[in-house]
């Protein structure tokens, strides 16, 4: 099926400095509404704590269920609406945990019923996590992200490059730094910002070009759907890790269609300037890239409006990633071949004129 004209030239990669300067303003939003909040807003999973759902018959104010519990000593931090208004549903978070969540639920329940006996409540849900599991659960959770990432170096090294052996050894050092520095009691996020400056200096240093370009991409994604998160406050839960991880996977599988025309097109036209060939290349794969977009965004907005208040913050991650990767897939990781391209080409130049 061809989505659009197969000649059509669309001049992507003249407008890369704009879209480097509009990707830049996102990310700096979103690395200041992280800084500002102090960090995302963790959810129970993370966060540990006791979460309640909890179904009245009639509306009712959360202020007044906040009120209304205030005898159970669960020191609750919020309560708010869930799922669509005529449901009269909520969400009740405490900072406190329990293991009798039998019994709390049935005491919360006959709380509610005593304060507002016209107001049935039903409890739907009560979910408990430990401070120290939440805890475990948020480093596990980056570091999957993390391996994900790196995973993803070796294959395109391999996959693009021919250099498996030197991708895994780059590999192997980084997994032996992290050990290291995670013995010295080093916390897991600076862990990880260190190892992907380190991935990102060795992958310029090694010339691992389509890396580079595939990882900047996917940083890119990852910290735009995250400052969304937080500018719209959304809790991160282990479903929004997982639909991160999803992202990642859907962006890399877009920025690797593109990354295969532009090696086919670097033999076939190897004369032309290297900003043609990979234009050339983005606008060979455009019907595709596009097809996949929105068949995709048809079934995740779907979800969105239909999979129900549980799944609802999940399809919204994956929304925002749909767009972003497929515009990082165009704007972000093949331009980065060019500025590398650029960057391999000056010290030559450099050379040329002093030898003159």
């Amino acid at each position: 099926m061809q989505f659009v004209k197969p000649d059509i030239n669309i001049d992507f990669v003249g407008k890369r400095k704009i879209a480097f300067v509009g990707s830049l303003i996102l990310i700096a939003i979103s690395i200041i509404s992280l800084v500002i909040k102090g960090g995302p807003r963790y959810g129970i999973d993370f966060a540990g704590g006791t979460l309640v759902q909890v179904k009245f018959s009639e509306e009712i104010e959360p202020g007044t269920i906040k009120n209304a519990l205030r005898s159970i000593d669960l020191g609750i931090t919020s309560v708010q609406g869930f799922g669509e208004k005529k449901e009269h549903e909520f969400l009740i978070r405490a900072a406190e945990s329990t293991e009798a969540l039998e019994s709390l639920a049935s005491e919360i329940k006959q709380t509610l019923e005593s304060a507002y006996p016209r107001n049935k409540a039903e409890v739907r849900r009560v979910e408990m996590v430990g401070p120290q599991v939440g805890k475990d659960l948020r480093e596990k959770a980056l570091l999957a992200m993390f391996c994900a990432l790196l995973f993803i170096v070796v294959y395109i090294s391999g996959r693009f490059e021919l250099k498996w052996m030197v991708s895994i050894i780059m590999a192997s050092c980084l997994f032996v730094t992290l050990f290291v520095f995670d013995k010295f009691g080093v916390s897991i996020p600076i862990l990880i910002l260190i190892a992907l400056l380190v991935t990102l200096t060795f992958s310029f240093y090694l010339k691992l070009r389509f890396a580079m370009g595939a990882i900047v991409a996917l940083i890119h994604d990852v910290l735009i759907t995250v400052g969304v998160f937080s500018l719209t406050n959304k809790e991160f839960t282990l479903p929004i890790i997982a639909a991160l991880l999803t992202i990642i996977g859907y962006s890399l599988n877009d920025t690797i269609i593109v990354f295969d025309r532009i090696r086919e097109n670097s033999r076939k036209y190897h004369r032309q300037p290297y900003e043609l060939i990979i234009n050339r290349s983005i606008n060979e794969t455009l019907s595709r890239t596009l097809l996949t977009t929105l068949t995709t965004l048809v079934v995740v907005v779907a979800l969105f409006i239909l999979g129900g208040g549980i799944i609802h913050d999940f399809a919204f991650a994956l929304i925002i990633g749909v767009f972003v990767g497929t515009y990082s897939s165009i704007y972000v990781a093949s331009p980065v071949l060019i500025v590398w391209q650029q960057a391999m080409k000056r010290p030559i130049a450099k050379t040329r004129t002093r030898r003159r």
